[in-house]
This record gives C-alpha cells, structure tokens and sequence, in this order.
C-alpha cells in the first residue's frame, strides 16, 4: 500500500509515521530522474520529475523511500493546516479558528480567536489573505512612523513570503518584509522593522548600522533576534491551502 495520497484540496501529500506531508510537484525539461528534497522552511516535500513522467508513478516512489524521509522529516515541526478549528498565532498569541457557516465571510479578530463565516473550504486562503494585508498595514505604518523620527525616507513598502529572509531594502529606499511576521510577537516584528530601516541610512551591518537598530527599535534587540532564530523556521510551517 502506497504512503501517497492527495489531500481535500487535491494536493498530495505523503505520510510519513503519523504526520502526512504537502508535496510540491515540479516538472522540469532538463530532468532525467525523480529527486526528492525536503523543505523545512515551508515544511514540505519538493519532488522534481521529467516533464511528461507520471506523477502517480512518481509520488509512489517518493513515498517508498521511508527511511530518508523520516530521517529528514524528524528534525522538522508538522505542518499545520490552517483550517475551521485549527490554531494560528496573531502578535505572537495562539488564536483558534472559530468558524460558523451563519457568520460574515470576513476574518474578524475577536479575543484570543479569530472569527469567520463563509465556506469551510475557503477558509484558510481567506485568513491568510487577511493576515497579508494586516501584516502589510501594520509594517508599513511602523516603517514610516521609525523613519520619521529618524529623519530618513521611506519609498514603497510590501510584503512576500520569502524562505530566507525576514526583509530586505533597495538602495531606492524601498522596503519589503515576510508578511509572517505578522505571527511573531509584536517585539520582534518591530526589531525586524527597525532593522530595514536603519538599512536606509546604512546599507551594510557596520557598528554604526547596529546603534542605530538599538535607537530605533523600543525593546531588547539581542531578543527579537535569538526568537527569529528559535521560533522563526515555525512560522513557515501553516499551510493556508
């Protein structure tokens, strides 16, 4: 019996132990054989094959290779299926998906859960929808408010998913962040923010660049930083699809 699978929303996925994990399916032209990497950033399986090779034949032998896989996997959080029930944290605190087909469509943030209608199965993409453009108002309100007082110039603010990094700035002033920072507490999205912006002044990680961070950001830098570091790999880990 095959450890394959597909999940609800047709992606598949591979078992391994208890825990069965999303798999990415990569045709490329140049490729003459299968080759399974794991992800443990976005916590999930890549599986590159020849453009016209059976994904069936494929993810069967994926899943055959046990060993590896749970080697590879055991140093890894299970992902997390953002869906009706499952948890999510928000400013660093775990909230629990309260979903009722009779509530708004719309994603309300209500205590320590958050709060939405509409289909079940729309659920996790329209969190994390939400959870974008909060991430994205809320950082680009800070970048500008830090730069401010600095007396430095803030061009176009956005968000992405990066897997290496949590921002990044261009020599135009422009800044861009994970938009998971959003999850992380509220400290170590602002150390991360004044980071950026002290990249306005000084495009490199010089002493004079580590003083101004330590102006800029309200709270221990050293902390956000050793948190990114502990805690940070996990945030990839939910799955809003």
């Amino acid at each position: 019996m095959s450890n394959a699978s597909y999940s609800p929303d047709d992606r598949p996925q591979i078992r391994v132990g208890d825990t069965s994990w999303p798999v990415r399916l990569v045709h490329h032209a140049q490729s003459r054989r299968y080759k399974l990497i794991f992800d443990g950033a976005r916590g999930e399986l890549r599986l590159t094959l020849p453009r016209r090779a059976s994904a069936a034949r494929a993810l069967k032998w994926a899943s055959e290779q046990q060993d590896w896989l749970a080697a590879q996997v055991g140093k890894a959080d299970a992902p997390v299926l953002v869906a009706p029930g499952a948890t999510v944290p928000l400013f660093g605190v775990p909230r629990r998906i309260e979903w009722s087909p009779a509530a708004p469509r719309a994603v309300r943030l209500a205590d320590d859960a958050l709060v939405v209608g509409g289909p079940a199965e729309t659920v996790g993409r329209r969190i994390e929808r939400w959870l974008k453009a909060e991430a994205l108002a809320i950082m680009e309100r800070e970048s500008r408010e830090i730069a401010d007082r600095a007396g430095l110039r803030v061009g176009r603010v956005g968000v992405g998913d990066p897997r290496s990094r949590w921002g990044s700035c261009t020599h135009d002033g422009d800044l861009r962040y994970s938009w998971r920072l959003v999850m992380a507490p509220n400290h170590v999205r602002r150390a991360t923010v004044a980071h950026e912006v002290a990249h306005l002044q000084h495009m490199d990680h010089s002493p004079a660049f580590h003083a101004l961070v330590d102006t800029l950001h309200d709270s221990d830098v050293g902390m956000a930083r050793a948190w990114l570091r502990r805690e940070g790999r996990g945030l990839h880990r939910y799955r809003f699809t």
